[in-house]
């Protein structure tokens, strides 16, 4: 069992302002998109919903990252119900710049993964775009593993899984 490092805490409103400056950057927009307040309401609306769990990770009381669970089954028409009943899904994003490329990433998604299973969860995947190597690489060392590429309403992706019964020591896990 990997050592946990980071604590997931749910977003609150006064969330939002710091929410909104990691969305600003040129990391976030690359990817959620130059339209920082409809990405906000996509948050809140999540944040009020029943299928999906926004969350803000913290290192050491510090926030660095926000991060958001899902049950695709729950979501009428999700794009992933295909996966075992139980599957959980993952986006996530670190909020400052400074902190790319430090190994945060794969050891925050690795961490929240074995939290989801030792909770039940048969599988958790991710799904990031094609082009965001960066990220594909964290999630591998993370002990995901692809399944497919898929257009999606999302976009395109790169359905990435990873299963409790997997042998991730390799991987960091």
């Amino acid at each position: 069992m990997l050592e946990a490092l980071y604590d997931f805490r749910p977003v609150t409103p006064a969330d939002l302002p710091m929410l909104e400056g990691w969305l600003r950057q040129p990391h976030a927009t690359e990817w959620w998109g130059d339209d920082i307040l409809a990405s906000l309401e996509e948050i809140i609306e999540a944040a009020e919903s029943v299928e999906t769990e926004p969350l803000i990770v913290e290192l050491e009381g510090k926030a660095l990252a926000y991060l958001q669970v899902y049950d695709p089954h729950l979501e009428d028409d999700h794009p992933y119900q295909d996966q075992p009943f139980g599957t959980l899904g993952l986006d996530v994003t670190i909020g400052d710049a400074a902190m790319l490329g430090k190994g945060h990433g794969s050891a925050m998604v690795r961490q929240i993964a074995e939290q989801l299973f030792a909770e039940g969860a048969p599988r958790v995947i991710i799904d990031p775009h094609p082009d965001n190597a960066r990220a594909i690489r964290a999630y591998a060392k993370a002990g995901f593993r692809e399944i497919d590429r898929r257009h999606s309403p999302y976009g395109d992706v790169v359905l990435m899984a990873c299963d409790p019964d997997e042998d991730n020591a390799q991987n960091g896990g």
